[in-house]
């Protein structure tokens, strides 16, 4: 990878009260790398999002995405950026053409390229056959493909997605990444996801960086930390060393006595 990184972390920190959801975050992710966040719930991977998309101030430290300072630049830093969120941004009454015209207007482009865009983006998402269907009738996966499309009509330099497979079945997760796949070698885009199936990140990321607590606890390829585990080491290894299998979780104590609870009285 050449040029200068396009996202750059330098001790990024965000606490809530006193509470640190992040924890001194120094990473760079390369122009056209597929960056991955890993980590358990509560580990600080939406905050980080949430943080490089301007949409939650860092408490301090510093970073830049696309060459532009989060705090001084977020205008700029918008203009280059395109957001996946977990909740959903499909408009159900509309249909994917309309949706995607929609994302047109309010990204600015030019309405003599607006068209020809929204086909463009409709093919790399393999949804040119259901344009013109109602985005309710769609399923999960073409419903997450349409959102992708939505975030990078305006070509972004950086795509941050936030759970992208979030709730799919295992055929739908596998059309989305071959999706990704498709749009990141088109486009040259990097991308940053957060995901909790490792599946899914050893699949599609050059790198991942594993938060615990909020703080690095490894990065590196996928290759790299299984070797640093150990021979015959899987990726589900490399997780269970660096976010420590039996780490507690606010609430998990609550949770598994009200199911084993459930549980009893169902027989």
């Amino acid at each position: 990878m050449n040029g200068h990184p396009v996202i750059e972390t330098r001790q990024l920190v965000r606490r809530f009260g006193t509470f640190t959801a992040v924890d001194a975050l120094t990473l760079s992710v390369e122009p056209g790398e597929i960056f991955g966040l890993l980590g358990r719930n509560g580990a600080g991977k939406s905050t980080v999002i949430k943080m490089l998309t301007t949409l939650l101030p860092p408490t301090s430290g510093s970073a830049t995405v696309g060459g532009y300072d989060i705090v001084r630049e977020p205008a700029s830093v918008r203009r280059c950026i395109g957001y996946v969120p977990q909740a959903l941004s499909a408009d159900g009454d509309l249909t994917g053409y309309e949706n995607l015209l929609v994302f047109a207007k309010l990204y600015d482009i030019a309405r003599g390229e607006r068209a020809e865009r929204i086909r463009d983006s409709l093919a790399i998402m393999g949804l040119s056959d259901f344009a013109d269907k109602l985005v309710k009738t769609y399923s999960g996966g073409m419903i997450r493909r349409l959102e992708i499309a939505q975030s990078t009509l305006h070509r972004p330099r950086v795509l941050f997605l936030d759970e992208p497979t979030v709730g799919l079945d295992p055929v739908a997760r596998v059309s989305v990444w071959e999706q990704v796949r498709r749009l990141q070698s088109q486009s040259g885009s990097a991308i940053l996801l957060t995901t909790h199936y490792l599946e899914e990140a050893e699949e599609l990321c050059r790198r991942v960086a594993i938060l615990c607590r909020g703080r690095v606890a490894a990065m590196g390829t996928p290759a790299e930390l299984k070797a640093a585990v150990g021979a015959g080491a899987t990726f589900e290894d490399v997780f269970e060393r660096f976010t420590g299998a039996d780490t507690m979780l606010p609430g998990a104590y609550d949770e598994t006595s009200q199911t084993r609870r459930a549980a009893h009285r169902l027989g």
